[in-house]
């Protein structure tokens, strides 16, 4: 890698200064318009507008630190607190205490920590038989996150207040009322540093590798988690005082790399460094562009804009962060006939339709009813469709990358035609129907174009493909949460989207949804020796006669035709796509043709099961249906991780 010119650093460093004054030149003029207002416009200056600029300095320095602590001792170049759910499972723990045990955010940041601490341990405990293998770190760290940030909405719906302020907040929010704050993260920012400055020696010894740093009489297990500890600890401090600010760990000790920073002692003094100027530079990008156009935009989503590229820059030198040796024999192995299994699969499917159709809760309590099936009959045939395109998705994606803990979201598809609702949205607020479909089923097509052109140009590996796909979701999720935090119409019809809202079904919803489906199963099918092949990496799938690059196109395409169908009927479905392959996988249906019948059958059962529940277990209100389908898998991914369950059993 080559050095980064100094001189960038140079103007990145004017870049904030000059947004200061520039910012503070129009505060002045906003706030000091009459005479009477400059008394005001000083006091605002020294309670919210400095103290403002100081935590930026000081949280994007502990999101640095943070990072390259974590980078440090897992040794994977895109471990921060955002891609490992460690921001996200902090906001949860926040969230359910201010209203579950309001007395707790008296410690926010004890709160703050026990929630990241609890990710950090998910996350490790789920890839500790991988070794720690990068990329099923930052995939776990995913779906935890998904699951997290699904949890605390939940908690908000369920207390009865409007989910808008979860999001605002949660996308990190730097605005300030004086300096305690401040000063609250500054101290644990500098207790930090003297405990990293009295590990520098132990950690240049684990450099050397553990085999030699435990000869050396380091206790490796130990330093380890004393360093999480430490990292964990300064992520959740910041969150607790600013919500979720994503990406300016992960760019902090690249920008390090880049400048020329060269020993690992180095790297953990510039990332603190790097991290300040950046989220300083994002925040004040963000408070010009609210002096300009008006809008307030969380700071978080800001960063994103930077976190997305960033990564996407840093896909052609991704390397092998996959490792032959710790990829999941089950996928090859404990076969089962599979007539058996699928005739119960199809008999479980059965039962949650009927269920679904004549079971429900009313003012008088629990009822059977037949009568209930002929205007329930639509919704759960749309449902169905939606579930079976969700786990064929699943299904081709895993297979695909060779990587269980793969899933459709990491494609970014379903992020893709959110951003085209948006779109479509903030262009004309009245838009139908068919307009907002059209507006998603574009999102979703350029989406998956952008993703294939990328990948293609950079090599079609596994790791580049799923990596590409973070990357896309985590720059258009900043787009959506953009228009959800200016608090407009659009924004209030695409948090419904977001949080998987079904809207009315019909007939025809139901009707094209079965016919995608029906078109894209015979594709899946005539693919079945590429699935069956694929798994084995590329060396042996060429020595096969497969042609690696074309197949993986073309199957690339089918999931993302499959996930954008079902985000079209019923909006995002996180975890569904992961589960119902791993059930089908775990259940002994190991070969390609088996393994999608089974995953779909099992996706739809879980996407009617989810719905029924989301509508049942609230009665008479309704949670949205995407919400409570990530609460489900990560249920099932905890009771899985809690069992020691191998990633491929």
């Amino acid at each position: 890698m080559k050095p980064f010119p100094r001189f960038w650093l140079v103007v990145a460093i004017v870049a904030v200064v000059a947004l200061a004054v520039v910012n503070h030149a129009l505060l002045l003029d906003a706030v000091s318009t009459e005479a009477g207002n400059r008394a005001f416009a000083a006091v605002f200056v020294v309670r919210a507008e400095l103290p403002r600029l100081a935590m930026a300095l000081v949280a994007g320095a502990a999101l640095g630190l943070s990072s390259a602590l974590l980078q440090r001792v897992l040794r994977n170049p895109l471990a921060e607190p955002a891609t490992l759910g460690l921001s996200a499972g902090a906001q949860l723990a926040m969230v359910a205490a201010t209203v579950v045990l309001p007395a707790a955010m008296a410690y926010p940041t004890a709160v703050a920590f026990a929630g990241a601490a609890a990710a950090a341990v998910l996350v490790l405990a789920a890839t500790a038989r991988r070794r720690f293998e990068p990329l099923s770190v930052i995939l776990t760290g995913m779906m935890v996150s998904l699951t997290a940030t699904a949890g605390a909405a939940a908690v908000i719906l369920a207390s009865g207040d409007y989910m808008t302020g979860l999001f605002i907040w949660g996308g990190g929010d730097l605005t300030q009322d004086g300096w305690a704050p401040t000063l609250r993260l500054a101290a644990i920012l500098v207790a930090a540093g003297c405990g990293t400055l009295l590990a520098l020696r132990p950690l240049a010894l684990l450099t050397l590798g553990d085999a030699e740093a435990k000869a050396a009489g380091l206790a490796t297990g130990t330093l380890r988690l004393a360093v999480i500890a430490l990292a964990v600890w300064l992520a959740a401090a910041t969150t607790a005082e600013i919500g979720i600010v994503g990406f300016i760990g992960l760019a902090a000790p690249l920008i390090a790399r880049l400048i020329g920073v060269r020993s690992s002692t180095g790297r953990l003094v510039a990332a603190p460094l790097a991290g300040a100027l950046l989220l300083s530079l994002a925040d004040g990008a963000v408070q010009l562009a609210g002096h300009l156009t008006g809008l307030r935009i969380p700071t978080g989503a800001a960063t994103a804009l930077i976190g997305g590229p960033l990564i996407l820059a840093l896909v052609p030198r991704i390397v092998n962060l996959t490792r032959p040796d710790v990829l999941p024999a089950a996928t090859f192995l404990a076969r089962r006939p599979a007539g058996p299994v699928l005739a119960v699969l199809a008999v479980v499917l059965a039962v949650t339709i009927a269920l679904a159709l004549t079971a429900g809760r009313g003012v008088d309590g629990w009822h059977v009813d037949a009568a209930n099936a002929d205007w329930r009959l639509a919704r759960v045939g749309l449902l169905a469709a939606a579930g079976a395109l969700v786990g064929m998705a699943g299904t081709v994606v895993q297979r695909l990358t060779g990587n269980p803990m793969a899933s459709p979201e990491v494609l970014g598809v379903g992020v893709g035609a959110g951003a085209g609702l948006a779109a479509v949205l903030v262009a004309v607020p009245v838009a139908g129907l068919g307009m907002q479909a059209a507006g998603m089923l574009a999102g979703a097509v350029l989406t998956l174009f952008a993703l294939l052109a990328f990948v293609r140009r950079h090599g079609f590996g596994a790791e580049r493909l799923l990596i590409a796909g973070i990357a896309l979701g985590a720059l258009l999720s900043s787009v959506l949460t953009s228009v959800i935090a200016t608090g407009s119409p659009a924004g209030f019809l695409l948090l419904g989207w977001v949080s998987g809202a079904l809207i009315e079904p019909s007939w025809s919803m139901a009707a094209g949804t079965a016919a995608i489906l029906a078109g894209l199963t015979p594709l899946v099918i005539l693919n079945a020796r590429a699935l069956a092949i694929l798994p084995l990496g590329e060396t042996a799938a060429r020595s096969l006669g497969l042609a690696t690059a074309r197949t993986r196109a073309g199957l690339v395409l089918i999931a993302g035709a499959a996930a954008a169908a079902s985000t079209l009927s019923i909006g995002p479905m996180s975890f569904i796509g992961l589960i119902a392959p791993h059930l089908a996988r775990s259940l002994g249906l190991g070969r390609p043709l088996a393994h999608l019948a089974g995953a779909m059958l099992a996706g739809a059962a879980l996407t009617i099961a989810a719905d029924w529940l989301a509508r049942m277990i609230a009665f008479p209100y309704q949670l949205p249906l995407g919400l409570f389908a990530a609460l489900i898998g990560g249920g099932y991914l905890a009771v899985r991780f809690a069992r020691g369950a191998r990633g491929g059993a």
